[in-house]
């Protein structure tokens, strides 16, 4: 007789019980298949996984469940001074984090709430340009 305790699968016959354990989906897998639950297209899919990817590796390989709001931010910090992308980048990126943690890991945290989607990239002035332009 086969029956799920805990996440494992027990196989209970006249003469020993013992577990069988499926491994653990890995995290873009899961994101993978929850993408074609929802039926979003394939280059959605493609491009979240990628921005996924991207924050992942750019917090050293942690996992997104360990991080919050502050690398988030970060994050979206790095894309627009950094790499310079547009807002309709940082929206997609951010889009991405936020299906990760709706959706994938089911975390509704109060901070998810509080990004608010870029309208206009915001152009930072070094304190050089600062001075050039006051003294003129």
């Amino acid at each position: 007789m086969l029956y799920f305790n805990e996440n494992k699968l027990i196989n209970k016959t006249n003469h020993a019980t013992y577990a069988i354990t499926s491994p653990a989906k890995k995290l873009l897998d899961q994101v993978r298949e929850k993408i074609r639950y929802k039926h979003y297209s394939l280059s959605t899919e493609k491009t979240y996984i990628s921005w996924i990817k991207h924050y992942i590796i750019f917090h050293g390989k942690r996992h997104p469940a360990d991080m919050g709001a502050t690398e988030v931010e970060r994050f979206l910090t790095y894309l627009a001074n950094e790499r310079h992308v547009s807002s309709s980048t940082q929206n997609q990126a951010l889009s991405a984090i936020l299906f990760l943690y709706r959706n994938v890991l089911a975390l509704e945290l109060s901070w998810l709430d509080g990004f608010e989607r870029s309208k206009k990239l915001v152009l930072v002035s070094l304190p050089r340009e600062t001075d050039t332009f006051s003294n003129s």
